[in-house]
């Protein structure tokens, strides 16, 4: 695959994943995002010129999606909106862009025979209870549980009719959730690490006993390359590294990290239908293709996300007034 096509590269799971498939093969990459608030344009320097294409876009115009896939060798689908509280103030963009934007892409990769993967979340199959001993699994039921997490499942279940259906050469991943450099500032991680740089207590939710499984975007990012050369056409992989952590933890740990007291932050109302826990058991991508994660100490992968957003505020500043204003209209 000489060629790829990935679909939201400007946002943050996607862009780490463009820098990762440069420096570590030979493919030319197009990107096609339609820049929201979400997607920065800035994500990508320091790719090289020769190596990158790049078209603003959207994954639900079918004029545009079909020329850049018949050119492609492969699709890798990252654009999506993804954030739950912007789909509980307004559902209708999920909508467009998950389950519309995923149809038309699939109906460019059937009409040119292209190899298609599709990334997705664990967040499609609900949460656990806390005392809870099992993880999600690639045959854990669906159980979404917001309006993201269900157009998410929704788009899961057209790849696997158009794969059914048509003969579409398609894999799905679902992964835990990603930290790293490049994620917008309204996310959990980099909101608290840009917070405590602006002298701000971060803000969290509840008793913050929300368990999340965490994972570096350059293990994601691995492990999709892994599942696009090696997987097998039709299946689900999740994508985990063993990086469960309750809010609280995170936290505080984020705050000790910067230097400053565990205890200062403060707790806001919780989030309307708020899951409990995910939990990602990746043992199907290791054994089956052989894939590991590089960042499997929490701590020290964090260290290093603190350190990027430290040394890159001209990226993140000009997201954070903005974000923080909307979230003070919500009382968070």
């Amino acid at each position: 695959m000489k060629t790829l096509l990935v679909t939201g590269g400007a946002g943050f799971i996607g862009s780490n994943f463009v820098h990762y498939v440069v420096e570590n093969t030979d493919a030319h990459v197009t990107v096609l995002d339609k820049l929201t608030y979400a997607g920065n344009r800035a994500s990508l320097d320091g790719v090289p010129k020769e190596r990158l294409g790049f078209v603003h876009g959207d994954i639900a115009d079918p004029a545009v999606v079909n020329s850049l896939v018949a050119d492609a060798d492969a699709v890798v689908h990252f654009a999506a909106e993804s954030h739950n509280d912007n789909s509980l103030q307004d559902p209708r963009p999920f909508l467009d862009t998950n389950i519309m934007g995923t149809y038309t892409l699939l109906e460019a990769v059937r009409r040119h025979d292209k190899r298609f993967h599709h990334i997705s979340t664990d967040e499609v199959y609900g949460d656990l209870e806390l005392d809870d001993p099992q993880r999600f699994t690639e045959s854990t039921p669906y159980n979404p549980s917001s309006p993201y997490s269900s157009t998410k499942a929704g788009s899961d279940l057209l790849v696997r009719a158009w794969v059914r259906s048509f003969g579409v050469q398609a894999t799905i991943s679902n992964c835990s959730n990603n930290y790293g450099p490049y994620q917008h500032v309204e996310k959990f991680i980099p909101r608290q690490i840009t917070n405590v740089i602006d002298g701000i207590r971060p803000k969290l939710y509840g008793a913050g006993e929300n368990v999340r499984d965490w994972i570096h975007a350059n293990d994601h990012s691995s492990a999709v390359l892994t599942i696009l050369e090696r997987g097998q056409i039709g299946e689900t992989y999740l994508i985990g590294a063993d990086g469960e952590k309750n809010n609280k933890d995170v936290v505080e740990l984020i705050l000790t990290t910067m230097g400053e007291p565990a205890a200062g932050y403060d707790h806001v109302l919780d989030r309307p239908g708020h899951d409990l826990r995910y939990a990602i058991d990746s043992t199907r991508l290791r054994t089956e293709l052989g894939w590991t994660p590089k960042f499997s100490d929490f701590e020290s992968g964090l260290a290093s996300t603190v350190e990027w957003y430290r040394n890159n505020e001209a990226w993140w500043r000009p997201q954070k007034a903005a974000t923080e204003a909307k979230y003070v209209t919500q009382g968070q």
